[in-house]
């Protein structure tokens, strides 16, 4: 269908470029020793799950065999968060979505934090993956929202410890929040350093990246980092899991950049100022990598 509607004036053609750039995207994250990319890649603004199985399907990632586990959430904007997963590494268990409901606020709608239980190279592992509220009406006027929004991520990743005290729990997802913010630093408990994790709390290898002038959106000309991965204290040295954190990257990829003017440098947006661009996302793509040692696993 090529008829235009909506603010954006979507159509057919802008559709499939966008479906051809996001899959051109995930080929390219790539290395030597992850020739088939990822084994998990979580998403949001997902519009519905066609989105997803056109995405998967299409021929720059098709002959991975990527499945989706997606899930409708009552958020206002009708866009959810999703999950993709590359079944050579991972075996889905169970998927169980979780409605961020704030007391004071009973008609306040957002996506669903969505958790999932699988096996991660053979290892029982939990992805929880998020959009929290946005930064709409200022940050520190929203800030609670997102503070509530941890509470919960909390709540899901200590309900999984109790069940299973050796599990890898990860978190990703785009926070809207950056990694020294208070719903991530301190209810979520997100250290910036590894040794100073305890069990039951979490490690974010981000903090330090942005510390670093490392961001994956570009706000007023100033980097945030909004789109984390947050490993628990399982996957790092002393934890239990057999699975342990090694890296973490936003891939800033040059093709994913604004190559001329004013905006050099920045995402390469879809649409910039209401105006189609062809381009990627206004938002980096960040990344952890994972090794398994095979002598611990059961």
């Amino acid at each position: 269908v090529y008829k235009r509607q909506g603010k954006n004036q979507w159509n057919g053609q802008r559709y499939w470029k966008k479906i051809d750039n996001m899959a051109y995207s995930i080929s390219q994250m790539t290395t030597p020793s992850t020739k088939y990319g990822p084994a998990i890649i979580g998403v949001s603004e997902v519009e519905n799950r066609t989105v997803l199985d056109d995405l998967v399907a299409a021929k720059a990632i098709r002959d991975w065999n990527l499945k989706v586990v997606h899930h409708d959430s009552p958020d206002r904007r009708g866009i959810d968060v999703g999950l993709l997963y590359n079944p050579r590494f991972f075996k889905l268990i169970r998927v169980t979505n979780h409605l961020l409901h704030i007391d004071s606020l009973p008609y306040f709608r957002t996506r669903d934090q969505m958790c999932v239980v699988g096996l991660l190279g053979g290892v029982r592992t939990a992805i929880i993956v998020n959009h929290w509220p946005s930064r709409r009406g200022g940050s520190e006027q929203s800030s609670w929202l997102r503070e509530a929004a941890a509470q919960l991520t909390r709540h899901i990743a200590d309900s999984l410890l109790k069940v299973d005290p050796n599990m890898g729990i990860i978190v990703m997802g785009d926070l809207n929040d950056d990694p020294f913010n208070r719903s991530v630093a301190k209810i979520l408990e997100a250290q910036k350093k590894e040794k100073d994790v305890r069990p039951g709390q979490f490690f974010n290898p981000f903090w330090e990246k942005l510390e670093k002038g490392i961001g994956s959106y570009i706000y007023r000309g100033g980097w945030n980092l909004f789109d984390q991965i947050i490993v628990n204290y399982n996957l790092l040295p002393d934890g239990k899991s057999p699975l342990k954190y090694t890296y973490a990257e936003v891939l800033n990829k040059d093709f994913l950049k604004q190559q001329t003017g004013s905006y050099k440098g920045y995402p390469f947006r879809t649409f910039s100022g209401g105006v189609w661009t062809g381009g990627y996302s206004d938002h980096f793509p960040t990344e952890i990598f994972l090794t398994l040692d095979v002598s611990k696993r059961k």
